[in-house]
């Protein structure tokens, strides 16, 4: 069977290998790579959030462009319709007009 060790028999196995002193050297520089790990990835997390909020902010931008665009295009097509559609009913009254006279 394997041997199971906790970290507390680690510990008291480095006490009493290395000596205190060393020991605490060795919690103490644990402790700030584990602080500086922590906030590595804070202000990665925090970057990650601004860049995403820039890029959601361009891809409103370009949403609100394309319809701005659409909306243009739109209207101009039914200024197209709508000119299209004067003459032939002027056409169709013009003719309604004229066959109720004759």
């Amino acid at each position: 069977m394997t041997e199971r060790t906790t970290i507390l028999d680690e510990v008291g196995q480095a006490v009493r290998e290395n000596g205190l002193t060393a020991t605490i050297t060795a919690l103490v520089g644990g402790s700030l790579a584990i602080a500086a790990t922590v906030s590595r990835k804070a202000f990665t997390n925090e970057e990650m959030l601004e860049r995403l909020d820039r890029e959601l902010h361009l891809g409103r931008e370009r949403t609100d462009k394309q319809r701005a665009n659409d909306r243009k295009t739109d209207a101009d097509r039914l200024e197209r319709i709508e000119n299209n559609i004067r003459p032939m009913r002027d056409v169709m009254f013009e003719a309604f007009q004229r066959g109720r006279t004759d």
